[in-house]
């Protein structure tokens, strides 16, 4: 089965073909530099550059790939969440392709894709657990099979990725900051003293992140001398391990909420890790020691893969094609902030084994 995955979310366009579950190829366009000067995504922007790009992306990837259209089995799109305006493009011209060319339409949840993603490279074993950090979202899911997921613990604010973002600009760093922020890290020696781990004493696997913010905020105004050169090339001592020593609380407090995760789900022996956050170093690092400890394994996606990309919707997209899952062309388009209603069609083929496993049965 060839699906042709489609992901317009924020500011990547990008589309990738998935054939049986191998990545055939991929091609994006991203919008860093357009939105650079503003510090961050400018939605008008990001949606007519989605616009502007989308039509010949799709000619670029399929004329390299000798294929037409009428090749195509499933047409596959992120529906959300995301920013609405970039999602409508994306998901019109999905539409307008599956409907030209008779392919299965599906609507993939963009963030379920990212949780999917590492199926490219190693089976899942169901059931397992996913940590999603991006810069919208940091969730724990208990992952059963490709359609269903059980969201554990979510940011009642910020996402980490988007802590890292905002206290990226508060040190003057440039966009995307998080990034950056990561590079830096790499080159400082943390204080575990010197900064929180938010929203810990408490018995959820919910997150909160702006607290951190808020602490980083005050020490800057302690201290200006951190801001005096934050050439990446160039970066004082005093920022870098200021960086580490953020980096280092937001991970920390990700992975204690993965091990009471682990704890209360005690059979669950497979982390997936997920995410634009996902590529930071030190997270990859502490979360296989916590899988380590407890006999257990990390499934990580290449770096290429945690970023918004086309590969995880046409993934996504193939697999559920391919146990007969769909969607008709009237399909909603989910921004963020709502919740992706479950409403995939069953066109007849063998659906994916229930495992049933009971939540209420784990302490």
């Amino acid at each position: 089965m060839l699906c042709l995955g489609i992901e317009s979310s924020c500011d990547e366009t990008a589309l990738a073909l998935v054939r049986n579950g191998v990545l055939v190829d991929a091609i994006l366009s991203s919008q860093a530099d357009v939105h650079a000067i503003f510090g961050g995504v400018v939605p008008e922007l990001a949606s007519r550059e989605h616009y502007r790009f989308l039509g010949p992306l799709y000619d670029q990837l399929m004329s390299r790939n000798g294929l037409t259209a009428a090749e195509l089995d499933a047409v596959a799109v992120a529906r959300g969440p995301g920013l609405l305006g970039s999602l409508l493009v994306g998901v019109a011209f999905a539409k307008a392709l599956a409907l030209a060319s008779g392919a299965r339409f599906i609507g993939v949840n963009h963030l379920h894709a990212h949780l999917l993603a590492v199926g490219l490279q190693e089976p899942i074993p169901w059931p397992c657990l996913g940590l999603l950090v991006s810069g919208g979202h940091t969730e724990i899911y208990l992952m059963e099979s490709p359609i269903r997921f059980t969201r554990l613990g979510q940011s009642l604010d910020d996402a980490a990725g988007e802590a890292f973002d905002k206290i990226a600009k508060l040190l003057g760093l440039p966009y995307p900051g998080g990034t950056r922020l990561d590079l830096l890290a790499r080159r400082g020696r943390a204080n575990p003293k010197l900064f929180p781990r938010p929203y810990l004493d408490n018995d959820n696997l919910d997150f909160s992140f702006s607290g951190l913010k808020t602490s980083v905020a005050a020490y800057i105004a302690r201290d200006l001398r951190v801001l005096e050169n934050v050439a990446l090339d160039d970066a004082s001592p005093m920022l870098c391990d200021l960086c580490a020593s953020v980096n280092l609380a937001v991970v920390e407090s990700l992975c204690v909420k993965v091990a009471r995760a682990l704890d209360r789900f005690s059979d669950i022996r497979s982390l997936v890790l997920a995410g634009g956050v996902a590529a930071n170093s030190l997270l990859r690092t502490r979360a296989a020691q916590v899988m380590e400890e407890r006999a257990g394994r990390l499934l990580l996606p290449p770096p290429h893969l945690c970023t918004d990309n086309g590969a995880m919707i046409a993934y996504a997209g193939e697999v559920l094609a391919r146990h007969g899952f769909g969607h008709d062309l009237d399909m909603a388009t989910i921004p963020k902030g709502s919740a992706v209603p479950d409403d995939l069609r069953q066109y007849g083929q063998e659906p994916f084994a229930d495992f049933s496993y009971r939540i209420s049965g784990s302490a």
